[in-house]
């Protein structure tokens, strides 16, 4: 049975860097893992305890939910909006993060990449977005750091996937993901 890795992606722009990082983790993850791309981020609302009601959760966050609950593994991919992880990624997190005690996240791995424009590369959403994991109780990676700076220009001309840097580093942190993912169901 293959591991599953739910894909997060924090960037919600058409033609989003991390989305080809996504696909690019899709093309080159190894044999027994499959990389699956949440869609519709955008249309999960705001997490409200108000509206997380057992049989009246809004729709969105559901698929949302059923997703990380068939999921082995976590790959978040984030730019950085005013030094920190985009709201829609934090959104996910926190969805993800209840009920307490049967949270998806909870016990399961995680690990936090990603490209942006600026000069950091999105590490300090990284740092950001890796703690937040951590309190919702995900097993987060922290040696997996693939932060890619000055995006825009680096991926004029070449796709995610054809980068020296991410075909190297990407399969790595993919069976990172599976090795913990393996090491976490069996205990």
């Amino acid at each position: 049975m293959p591991i599953r890795v739910l894909a997060l992606v924090g960037s919600l722009r058409s033609g989003s860097h991390n989305r080809q990082l996504a696909q690019a983790a899709g093309k080159l993850a190894p044999e027994g893992v499959e990389i699956d791309i949440h869609e519709g981020l955008a249309d999960v609302p705001l997490y409200n305890e108000d509206i997380d009601i057992e049989g009246s959760v809004p729709a969105a966050a559901a698929r949302l939910r059923e997703a990380a609950d068939g999921a082995d593994a976590f790959l978040l991919l984030s730019p950085e909006h005013n030094g920190t992880l985009p709201a829609a990624l934090k959104n996910a997190i926190d969805w993800c993060s209840r009920p307490r005690g049967s949270a998806a996240l909870a016990g399961k791995p995680a690990a936090v990449i990603g490209a942006s424009a600026g000069r950091f590369g999105g590490a300090r959403a990284h740092d950001d977005a890796r703690r937040a994991l951590g309190v919702a109780g995900a097993v987060v990676l922290e040696h997996a750091p693939l932060a890619i700076p000055g995006s825009r220009a680096r991926f004029a001309d070449v796709q995610p996937v054809q980068d020296a840097e991410v075909t190297e580093q990407l399969p790595a942190i993919i069976e990172q993901l599976a090795a913990a993912a393996t090491e976490a169901a069996a205990s």
